[in-house]
């Protein structure tokens, strides 16, 4: 039996979603993530596009419709609440269409090859073809389609995709590419492989001042409990 269209996600609870994807595969000893954990990893500063800012309380009421979903599924940790996500089971998916969506989800539109590249923490993919399978599958779904590849626009050299979980997308018009200005020197460090690794590096390093907080928080509470 094939799961019902979804009413259109909020840019936060989409954002929520593929934070729960991404930790639960990078962070996986911090995972289900507490409401702090997981309002620091929506407000990344990096490896995230749209760059937003929520507060807690806002994380907490998307929350809220998402457990309505049971897109997530909130638990009793030890003194705080947990969240996990439940996206494959709702969305009756492929397990690696998930790291697809969420990826959309945490960067906005990409190729097939960036998503490959930017999922590689998340799942394994032999090469770009195999993600556009997925991809097309996600976006012929009988029930409703989960991506869209767009329009591809002057001076790319391929189209990209973008989430559809918030719903219809609109075409972004076409503009002029505009020329990269790079020094000489530093040309050889702007390509997008170089740019995705720093990405890559920044996060890690954010995950894991995010772990070191957690096991402070903890360490905190039970000294504030004995």
């Amino acid at each position: 039996m094939s799961a019902p269209p979804l009413p259109p996600l909020s840019l936060l609870e989409s954002r929520i979603l593929g934070v729960l994807v991404e930790k639960e595969r990078t962070v996986p000893d911090s995972y289900p993530l507490t409401l702090n954990a997981l309002a620091t990893g929506c407000n990344q500063r990096t490896s995230r596009n749209p760059v937003i800012t929520a507060s807690e309380g806002e994380v907490l009421a998307a929350l809220e419709n998402l457990r309505r979903l049971t897109l997530v599924i909130e638990s009793s940790g030890s003194r705080v609440m947990r969240y996990e996500q439940n996206v494959k089971r709702v969305l009756d998916v492929p397990a690696l269409a998930v790291p697809l969506l969420a990826m959309l989800a945490l960067r906005g539109a990409q190729t097939a090859a960036e998503l490959r590249a930017n999922c590689a923490r998340l799942a394994d993919f032999a090469d770009a073809s195999s993600v556009e399978g997925f991809l097309h599958e996600l976006a012929g779904r009988q029930q409703g389609a989960l991506v869209a590849l767009l329009p591809r626009q002057p001076g790319e050299r391929e189209a990209r995709w973008v989430h559809l979980l918030g719903g219809p997308v609109a075409p972004e018009p076409a503009t002029a590419a505009s020329p990269r200005l790079v020094d000489d020197d530093s040309a050889g460090d702007s390509t997008p492989s170089a740019v995705a690794e720093l990405a890559e590096r920044l996060t890690s390093l954010e995950e894991k001042v995010e772990r070191l907080q957690a096991a402070l928080a903890e360490l905190l509470a039970a000294r504030g409990a004995g």
